[in-house]
């Protein structure tokens, strides 16, 4: 796991980008949980973490996809296929991100 910033730095369901060994990740805290997920639409391959977290979760900024921050799961068009889901744990007050290497 790689530690990407202090769990203080993050704004509750603002997206924070941050990169783990050159994978863009997108880390959003949602209350006392965090996740992260790619830092890319699968439908037009831009940043997540330029756009918003809503109740449905986060949604890209260029065509208003939205992808469940539990699962990556598409949950409205265009987009059709998820986005990778990595393990978070908070520990000490960081944040550490563990993405699997190919």
């Amino acid at each position: 796991m790689i530690k990407v910033c202090a769990f203080a730095e993050l704004d509750d369901r603002k997206p924070f980008a941050a990169d783990v060994d050159g994978n863009p990740v997108v880390v959003v805290r949602d209350g006392e949980r965090v996740h992260a997920l790619q830092d890319q639409c699968s439908h037009a391959a831009v940043s997540l973490s330029e756009g918003e977290v809503t109740k449905q979760g986060i949604e890209c900024w260029l065509h208003g996809s939205r992808f469940d921050l539990t699962t990556g799961e598409p949950s409205s068009p265009p987009a059709s296929e998820p986005v990778d889901v990595y393990a978070v744990e908070v520990r000490d007050g960081d944040v550490y991100v563990a993405v699997p290497q190919d």
